[in-house]
């Protein structure tokens, strides 16, 4: 099932916290999940050690599936990247993303895989991310 949401969605869902050039152009996001705004927050709140980014606005996050469990809560898959195959982080970065997930009320299982195709460039990081970096394109 292909989840889609169109702007008018996503700004009732997140009213004034949302913000188009926070978003990066290539994730696949399950936006229209009512846990996403609170799955967002925490996220917002990890940052790639060496740059000054949190790992959603960088383009790490390459998918987040959210999907309802029989159990009345709901698993998320989740399947990113790293800057580099070097990053001294690589062992602790997929535990980060799981701990800002877990405690939003409602989630089950939250699985983080790391994964290098297709590897990671500037041009997945979105405006916001480019603008705190002086990325200027």
């Amino acid at each position: 099932m292909q989840h889609t949401a169109d702007e008018t969605m996503v700004r009732n869902a997140f009213g004034a916290d949302y913000d188009e050039l926070a978003e990066p152009p290539d994730a696949e996001v399950t936006r229209d999940h009512p846990l996403w705004p609170a799955i967002l927050k925490g996220l917002r709140g990890v940052y790639d050690p060496e740059i000054p980014v949190n790992v959603y606005e960088l383009g790490l996050l390459y998918k987040i599936d959210i999907r309802d469990a029989a159990d009345g809560k709901a698993d998320v898959f989740v399947e990113m990247t790293l800057t580099s195959p070097a990053c001294p982080v690589a062992q602790e970065m997929p535990g980060m993303v799981q701990s800002a997930i877990f405690p939003v009320e409602g989630i089950g299982n939250v699985d983080v895989e790391i994964i290098w195709d297709p590897p990671w460039d500037p041009s997945k990081m979105a405006e916001t991310a480019k603008l705190q970096l002086n990325m200027f394109t």
